[in-house]
């Protein structure tokens, strides 16, 4: 009888997302979380996809739990489990998806963390010695472009006073404006940049390469370790772009449309937060 090997299978599954265009960035992710549970399923002896039960994946999430993973965690690599059965289901590999029947980690979503003014020009000051790191976090903080479009784009997508952002993922070009901060970053690593290198993309390598999502992940994380900004992430970057936006009177319409939300929701969750900071501010006299 013909075994149906997963981590064959899982080969399979990355080769269909990459045909359907999906970023990099989320095929790479879907993949070390799929090793993970394959890796799991091995050591309980699990050699083909069709033995696989409720109780394993409940076995897998749980497991996930006690080795420390965060609920939030463990419910993205449930969702990367479920979207591969379903990919299993589709092509009649299986029958049933077992993991449809195991309940998600309940977790409270944290309020997106916001740089204060002080981290937000601690953080400019000290990116201004190199011209590349300061390119990049200026366009973070002065677009709230998502770190994979930053990473993603060219030279050629400088227009003007606008940026093109190439589609990504599931979601669609767009066109956003470029302030005069923004464009002199730009322009001070443009001039700096290696003008022979044939790669297309703005931001490279000393060796001519493109950067890549981790090379711009560590390069900022350890601005923020330098300049003593805890507990931040890359994305605090976008995060704190919105909430200016909407501190400066920006409609959620606008906003929603300049990052690249596909639902006014994701939008509106920082609304309270904004709130409490014009209150705070009005108390201490800075409005």
């Amino acid at each position: 009888m013909e075994q149906f090997i997963p981590r064959t299978l899982i080969q399979d599954f990355i080769t269909h997302l990459k045909n359907t265009e999906k970023s990099n960035f989320t095929t790479v992710a879907y993949k070390k979380d799929l090793e993970q549970f394959v890796g799991y399923l091995s050591s309980n002896e699990k050699t083909d996809i069709r033995e696989v039960k409720k109780e394993d994946v409940e076995g897998f999430i749980n497991k996930l739990l006690k080795d420390n993973y965060t609920k939030k965690s463990a419910s993205r690599k449930l969702n990367s489990v479920r979207t591969f059965f379903r990919f299993l289901k589709n092509s009649l590999t299986i029958n049933h998806n077992p993991s449809l029947d195991v309940s998600h980690p309940k977790y409270t979503q944290s309020a997106p963390r916001i740089l204060s003014k002080l981290e937000y020009h601690a953080l400019r000051d000290f990116a201004k010695d190199d011209a590349r790191t300061y390119a990049l976090i200026e366009t973070l903080l002065q677009t709230g472009v998502r770190i994979g479009e930053l990473a993603s784009m060219c030279l050629e997508d400088i227009k003007d006073n606008t940026f093109l952002i190439r589609p990504y993922g599931k979601n669609p070009a767009r066109e956003i404006p470029l302030n005069k901060s923004a464009k002199k970053a730009l322009g001070e690593y443009i001039k700096v940049r290696d003008s022979e290198a044939k790669d297309p993309h703005l931001f490279i390598t000393r060796s001519g390469k493109p950067i890549l999502i981790r090379n711009i992940r560590q390069i900022i994380n350890r601005c923020f370790r330098e300049v003593g900004i805890e507990k931040a992430t890359v994305n605090d970057l976008r995060n704190t772009f919105i909430a200016q936006q909407l501190l400066n009177g920006a409609s959620l319409e606008y906003i929603a449309k300049i990052v690249g939300h596909r639902r006014l929701s994701s939008t509106e969750r920082f609304l309270n937060m904004v709130k409490e900071e014009v209150t705070k501010k009005e108390k201490l006299g800075e409005l």
